[in-house]
Protein backbone atom coordinates (compact mmCIF):
# COMPACT_ATOMS: atom_id res chain seq x y z
CA UNK A 1 0.00 0.00 0.00
CA UNK A 2 1.39 3.57 -1.05
CA UNK A 3 -0.32 5.31 1.56
CA UNK A 4 -0.74 5.07 5.80
CA UNK A 5 -4.03 4.22 7.52
CA UNK A 6 -5.47 5.52 11.47
CA UNK A 7 -7.01 2.79 12.63
CA UNK A 8 -9.20 3.53 16.37
CA UNK A 9 -9.62 1.26 18.34
CA UNK A 10 -13.10 1.73 20.66
CA UNK A 11 -13.03 -1.11 23.77
CA UNK A 12 -16.00 -1.49 25.31
CA UNK A 13 -15.11 -5.26 27.03
CA UNK A 14 -17.24 -8.34 26.04
CA UNK A 15 -16.02 -11.98 26.39
CA UNK A 16 -12.75 -10.85 23.64
CA UNK A 17 -11.89 -8.91 26.53
CA UNK A 18 -12.54 -11.79 29.40
CA UNK A 19 -10.37 -14.03 31.62
CA UNK A 20 -10.84 -17.02 33.63
CA UNK A 21 -9.09 -20.46 34.07
CA UNK A 22 -6.74 -21.27 31.28
CA UNK A 23 -8.33 -23.64 28.86
CA UNK A 24 -11.82 -22.65 29.61
CA UNK A 25 -14.74 -21.54 27.63
CA UNK A 26 -17.03 -20.64 30.47
CA UNK A 27 -15.99 -19.23 33.76
CA UNK A 28 -14.76 -16.23 32.84
CA UNK A 29 -15.26 -12.99 33.63
CA UNK A 30 -15.93 -10.09 30.64
CA UNK A 31 -13.75 -7.30 30.23
CA UNK A 32 -11.04 -8.26 32.47
CA UNK A 33 -7.98 -7.18 30.00
CA UNK A 34 -6.92 -4.10 28.26
CA UNK A 35 -7.53 -3.54 24.36
CA UNK A 36 -3.36 -2.89 24.87
CA UNK A 37 -2.97 -6.81 26.29
CA UNK A 38 -5.63 -7.75 23.22
CA UNK A 39 -3.64 -5.99 20.70
CA UNK A 40 -0.23 -7.92 21.55
CA UNK A 41 -2.29 -11.48 20.67
CA UNK A 42 -2.23 -10.27 16.93
CA UNK A 43 0.33 -10.24 14.64
CA UNK A 44 2.79 -7.45 14.04
CA UNK A 45 0.45 -5.16 11.73
CA UNK A 46 2.08 -3.84 8.72
CA UNK A 47 4.06 -0.81 8.64
CA UNK A 48 1.59 1.47 7.36
CA UNK A 49 -1.12 0.54 9.81
CA UNK A 50 -1.14 3.86 12.77
CA UNK A 51 -3.40 1.88 15.76
CA UNK A 52 -4.62 4.24 18.17
CA UNK A 53 -6.84 2.61 21.41
CA UNK A 54 -9.61 4.44 23.81
CA UNK A 55 -11.08 2.01 26.40
CA UNK A 56 -14.81 3.54 26.52
CA UNK A 57 -16.09 1.44 29.00
CA UNK A 58 -15.07 -2.06 30.34
CA UNK A 59 -18.52 -4.39 30.73
CA UNK A 60 -19.99 -7.36 29.87
CA UNK A 61 -22.39 -6.30 26.82
CA UNK A 62 -25.36 -6.90 29.18
CA UNK A 63 -24.96 -3.57 30.71
CA UNK A 64 -24.71 -1.74 27.98
CA UNK A 65 -27.71 0.69 27.98
CA UNK A 66 -28.65 3.83 25.66
CA UNK A 67 -26.08 6.34 27.85
CA UNK A 68 -23.61 4.42 26.63
CA UNK A 69 -24.73 4.25 22.99
CA UNK A 70 -25.23 7.95 22.67
CA UNK A 71 -21.59 8.07 24.71
CA UNK A 72 -19.91 5.61 22.02
CA UNK A 73 -22.20 7.41 19.07
CA UNK A 74 -21.09 10.93 19.42
CA UNK A 75 -17.44 10.34 20.08
CA UNK A 76 -17.42 8.25 16.81
CA UNK A 77 -19.26 11.38 15.50
CA UNK A 78 -16.26 13.42 16.79
CA UNK A 79 -13.31 11.54 15.91
CA UNK A 80 -14.38 11.33 12.32
CA UNK A 81 -14.00 14.74 11.73
CA UNK A 82 -9.86 13.74 12.59
CA UNK A 83 -7.57 12.12 10.23
CA UNK A 84 -8.47 8.59 11.72
CA UNK A 85 -9.58 6.13 8.18
CA UNK A 86 -11.45 3.42 10.14
CA UNK A 87 -13.34 2.40 13.36
CA UNK A 88 -13.01 -0.67 15.26
CA UNK A 89 -15.37 -1.56 18.15
CA UNK A 90 -14.50 -4.38 20.57
CA UNK A 91 -17.97 -5.24 21.90
CA UNK A 92 -19.64 -8.40 23.81
CA UNK A 93 -21.03 -10.42 22.10
CA UNK A 94 -24.77 -10.56 23.24
CA UNK A 95 -25.82 -6.99 22.84
CA UNK A 96 -23.74 -6.71 19.76
CA UNK A 97 -26.61 -7.20 17.44
CA UNK A 98 -28.45 -4.38 19.20
CA UNK A 99 -25.46 -1.33 19.05
CA UNK A 100 -24.15 -2.78 15.52
CA UNK A 101 -28.05 -1.24 14.74
CA UNK A 102 -28.06 1.81 16.74
CA UNK A 103 -24.93 3.13 15.39
CA UNK A 104 -25.70 2.00 11.90
CA UNK A 105 -28.62 4.45 12.59
CA UNK A 106 -26.93 7.46 14.70
CA UNK A 107 -22.93 8.05 13.32
CA UNK A 108 -22.72 10.62 10.53
CA UNK A 109 -19.83 9.39 8.69
CA UNK A 110 -18.88 7.10 5.83
CA UNK A 111 -15.67 5.89 7.03
CA UNK A 112 -15.70 2.00 8.01
CA UNK A 113 -17.25 1.39 11.72
CA UNK A 114 -16.71 -2.06 12.42
CA UNK A 115 -17.71 -3.84 15.56
CA UNK A 116 -16.26 -7.36 16.37
CA UNK A 117 -16.15 -9.44 19.64
CA UNK A 118 -15.35 -13.18 20.72
CA UNK A 119 -17.54 -16.13 22.01
CA UNK A 120 -14.39 -17.68 23.69
CA UNK A 121 -12.24 -15.58 26.18
CA UNK A 122 -8.71 -14.71 25.92
CA UNK A 123 -7.94 -17.26 28.28
CA UNK A 124 -9.51 -20.13 26.65
CA UNK A 125 -8.07 -23.19 24.11
CA UNK A 126 -8.29 -21.49 20.66
CA UNK A 127 -9.55 -18.44 21.46
CA UNK A 128 -11.44 -16.75 18.84
CA UNK A 129 -11.11 -13.04 19.62
CA UNK A 130 -7.33 -12.47 17.96
CA UNK A 131 -8.24 -13.55 14.07
CA UNK A 132 -11.69 -11.45 14.63
CA UNK A 133 -9.72 -8.47 15.81
CA UNK A 134 -7.37 -8.39 13.22
CA UNK A 135 -9.74 -9.34 10.33
CA UNK A 136 -11.79 -5.84 12.01
CA UNK A 137 -8.82 -3.95 12.31
CA UNK A 138 -7.55 -4.62 8.74
CA UNK A 139 -11.25 -4.20 7.29
CA UNK A 140 -11.61 -0.53 8.73
CA UNK A 141 -8.54 0.24 6.43
CA UNK A 142 -10.55 -1.02 2.97
CA UNK A 143 -11.72 1.32 0.70
CA UNK A 144 -14.49 -1.12 -0.16
CA UNK A 145 -15.86 -0.79 3.55
CA UNK A 146 -16.86 3.06 2.94
CA UNK A 147 -19.51 3.90 2.81
CA UNK A 148 -21.55 0.54 3.74
CA UNK A 149 -22.95 1.58 7.36
CA UNK A 150 -21.61 -0.30 10.22
CA UNK A 151 -20.44 -3.40 9.71
CA UNK A 152 -19.60 -6.86 11.90
CA UNK A 153 -16.71 -8.81 11.14
CA UNK A 154 -16.74 -12.32 12.97
CA UNK A 155 -15.72 -15.59 12.17
CA UNK A 156 -14.38 -14.92 8.74
CA UNK A 157 -17.41 -13.11 7.64
CA UNK A 158 -18.73 -9.25 7.22
CA UNK A 159 -22.39 -8.30 7.99
CA UNK A 160 -24.34 -5.38 8.27
CA UNK A 161 -25.37 -3.32 11.47
CA UNK A 162 -28.93 -3.43 10.49
CA UNK A 163 -29.59 -7.07 9.84
CA UNK A 164 -26.33 -8.89 12.07
CA UNK A 165 -28.10 -11.33 14.71
CA UNK A 166 -26.56 -13.82 17.05
CA UNK A 167 -27.80 -16.96 16.49
CA UNK A 168 -26.00 -19.01 18.90
CA UNK A 169 -25.05 -18.95 22.60
CA UNK A 170 -21.55 -20.67 22.38
CA UNK A 171 -20.07 -21.66 19.28
CA UNK A 172 -17.53 -19.40 17.74
CA UNK A 173 -20.02 -18.79 14.32
CA UNK A 174 -22.42 -17.09 16.35
CA UNK A 175 -23.62 -14.52 14.22
CA UNK A 176 -25.61 -14.51 10.69
CA UNK A 177 -28.53 -12.55 8.86
CA UNK A 178 -31.20 -14.90 9.14
CA UNK A 179 -32.70 -15.03 5.32
CA UNK A 180 -30.00 -12.38 3.91
CA UNK A 181 -26.96 -14.27 4.30
CA UNK A 182 -24.13 -11.67 4.85
CA UNK A 183 -22.00 -9.20 3.32
CA UNK A 184 -19.32 -11.12 2.44
CA UNK A 185 -15.81 -12.45 3.65
CA UNK A 186 -12.81 -12.30 5.02
CA UNK A 187 -9.50 -14.60 4.51
CA UNK A 188 -6.94 -13.57 6.61
CA UNK A 189 -6.51 -9.95 5.90
CA UNK A 190 -8.88 -9.68 3.10
CA UNK A 191 -12.10 -8.90 2.18
CA UNK A 192 -14.33 -10.11 -0.33
CA UNK A 193 -17.46 -8.31 -0.63
CA UNK A 194 -20.45 -10.13 -2.36
CA UNK A 195 -23.65 -8.09 -1.24
CA UNK A 196 -25.13 -4.58 0.34
CA UNK A 197 -27.59 -3.51 2.31
CA UNK A 198 -30.11 -0.77 0.67
CA UNK A 199 -31.21 0.38 3.88
CA UNK A 200 -30.64 3.66 4.88
CA UNK A 201 -27.92 4.16 7.02
CA UNK A 202 -25.23 6.80 8.62
CA UNK A 203 -24.96 10.00 7.19
CA UNK A 204 -28.17 9.94 4.99
CA UNK A 205 -29.88 9.15 8.81
CA UNK A 206 -32.30 11.27 9.96
CA UNK A 207 -31.79 10.66 13.59
CA UNK A 208 -29.91 13.48 15.31
CA UNK A 209 -28.65 11.69 18.79
CA UNK A 210 -26.02 15.09 19.88
CA UNK A 211 -28.29 16.59 22.17
CA UNK A 212 -29.95 13.66 23.67
CA UNK A 213 -28.96 12.31 27.42
CA UNK A 214 -31.44 9.50 27.13
CA UNK A 215 -33.39 7.54 24.64
CA UNK A 216 -37.46 7.39 24.98
CA UNK A 217 -38.30 4.38 26.56
CA UNK A 218 -39.96 1.25 24.79
CA UNK A 219 -40.31 -2.09 25.76
CA UNK A 220 -40.81 -5.49 24.27
CA UNK A 221 -43.65 -7.84 25.36
CA UNK A 222 -43.81 -11.47 23.98
CA UNK A 223 -47.01 -12.91 23.30
CA UNK A 224 -47.76 -16.33 23.92
CA UNK A 225 -50.20 -18.67 24.71
CA UNK A 226 -52.54 -17.32 27.33
CA UNK A 227 -50.76 -14.34 27.56
CA UNK A 228 -52.54 -11.77 29.98
CA UNK A 229 -53.91 -8.70 28.26
CA UNK A 230 -53.34 -6.78 31.24
CA UNK A 231 -49.44 -6.88 30.55
CA UNK A 232 -50.26 -4.23 27.99
CA UNK A 233 -51.36 -1.66 30.69
CA UNK A 234 -48.83 -2.79 32.87
CA UNK A 235 -46.04 -1.60 30.05
CA UNK A 236 -48.35 1.30 28.46
CA UNK A 237 -47.82 2.58 32.08
CA UNK A 238 -44.30 3.16 31.84
CA UNK A 239 -43.09 3.14 28.16
CA UNK A 240 -43.31 5.66 25.44
CA UNK A 241 -43.56 3.09 22.77
CA UNK A 242 -44.58 -0.89 22.43
CA UNK A 243 -43.08 -3.91 20.74
CA UNK A 244 -44.62 -6.92 20.42
CA UNK A 245 -42.77 -9.98 20.18
CA UNK A 246 -45.50 -11.99 18.60
CA UNK A 247 -45.48 -16.07 17.25
CA UNK A 248 -45.95 -16.36 13.37
CA UNK A 249 -45.82 -13.38 11.25
CA UNK A 250 -46.64 -11.26 14.39
CA UNK A 251 -49.18 -12.76 15.72
CA UNK A 252 -51.03 -12.21 18.82
CA UNK A 253 -54.58 -12.78 20.41
CA UNK A 254 -58.02 -11.06 20.19
CA UNK A 255 -57.61 -9.95 23.31
CA UNK A 256 -54.32 -8.16 22.06
CA UNK A 257 -55.86 -6.39 19.69
CA UNK A 258 -58.76 -5.12 21.47
CA UNK A 259 -56.47 -3.45 23.65
CA UNK A 260 -53.89 -1.97 21.20
CA UNK A 261 -56.66 0.07 19.77
CA UNK A 262 -57.23 1.61 23.42
CA UNK A 263 -53.93 2.76 23.76
CA UNK A 264 -54.52 4.37 20.01
CA UNK A 265 -56.21 6.90 22.25
CA UNK A 266 -53.39 7.19 24.81
CA UNK A 267 -50.71 7.95 21.79
CA UNK A 268 -48.75 5.24 22.37
CA UNK A 269 -47.34 3.35 19.28
CA UNK A 270 -47.18 -0.31 19.08
CA UNK A 271 -44.87 -2.22 16.27
CA UNK A 272 -45.91 -5.97 15.68
CA UNK A 273 -42.83 -8.21 15.41
CA UNK A 274 -41.94 -11.62 15.43
CA UNK A 275 -40.34 -14.11 17.87
CA UNK A 276 -39.82 -16.27 14.55
CA UNK A 277 -36.31 -15.24 13.62
CA UNK A 278 -37.10 -15.64 9.79
CA UNK A 279 -39.14 -14.13 6.95
CA UNK A 280 -41.01 -10.76 7.50
CA UNK A 281 -43.96 -9.48 9.73
CA UNK A 282 -45.76 -7.14 6.66
CA UNK A 283 -49.14 -5.03 7.32
CA UNK A 284 -52.28 -6.91 7.52
CA UNK A 285 -55.37 -5.35 8.14
CA UNK A 286 -56.56 -7.87 10.96
CA UNK A 287 -53.65 -6.44 13.04
CA UNK A 288 -53.11 -2.84 11.47
CA UNK A 289 -56.90 -1.63 11.72
CA UNK A 290 -55.68 0.62 14.30
CA UNK A 291 -53.52 3.67 13.19
CA UNK A 292 -51.16 3.27 15.99
CA UNK A 293 -50.07 -0.34 14.93
CA UNK A 294 -47.62 -1.18 12.61
CA UNK A 295 -45.18 -3.73 11.74
CA UNK A 296 -41.46 -4.19 11.78
CA UNK A 297 -40.77 -5.89 8.45
CA UNK A 298 -37.59 -7.41 9.08
CA UNK A 299 -36.39 -6.02 11.96
CA UNK A 300 -36.51 -8.60 15.08
CA UNK A 301 -37.98 -7.02 18.06
CA UNK A 302 -34.60 -6.19 19.67
CA UNK A 303 -33.88 -3.82 17.15
CA UNK A 304 -37.55 -2.54 16.54
CA UNK A 305 -37.22 -1.32 20.38
CA UNK A 306 -33.74 0.77 19.22
CA UNK A 307 -35.61 2.12 16.13
CA UNK A 308 -39.27 3.16 17.43
CA UNK A 309 -37.25 5.12 20.47
CA UNK A 310 -35.40 6.97 17.74
CA UNK A 311 -38.16 7.92 16.20
CA UNK A 312 -40.01 8.95 19.21
CA UNK A 313 -37.43 11.57 18.75
CA UNK A 314 -38.22 13.02 15.74
CA UNK A 315 -42.19 12.13 14.66
CA UNK A 316 -45.39 11.91 16.74
CA UNK A 317 -47.20 10.40 13.62
CA UNK A 318 -47.56 6.77 13.09
CA UNK A 319 -47.65 7.12 9.62
CA UNK A 320 -44.30 8.81 9.80
CA UNK A 321 -42.72 6.26 11.98
CA UNK A 322 -44.16 3.04 10.09
CA UNK A 323 -42.12 5.14 7.09
CA UNK A 324 -39.02 5.06 8.75
CA UNK A 325 -39.33 0.69 9.49
CA UNK A 326 -39.40 0.81 5.85
CA UNK A 327 -36.83 2.90 5.19
CA UNK A 328 -34.53 1.96 7.87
Amino acid sequence: MSRSYHIHLLATGGTIAGAGKAGRTSGYKAGSISPDLLIKTLPPLPDYFHLTVEQICSVDSNEINDVLWLSLARRINELAKSDIDGFVITHGTDTLDETAYFLNLTVKTEKPVILTGAMRPSTATSADGPLNLFQAIHLAAKPEAFGKGVLVCFCDSIYSGRDVQKVNTYKTDAFNEQDLSCLGYMRDEDCYFLNESLAVHTTASCFDISSLTRLPRVDILSFYAGAPVDALDFYASKAQGLVISGTGSGNYSAAWKEKIRELADRHIPVVRASRIGHGIVSRDPHFESSENCFPSYTLPPQKARILLSLALTVTSSYQEMEQMFRKY
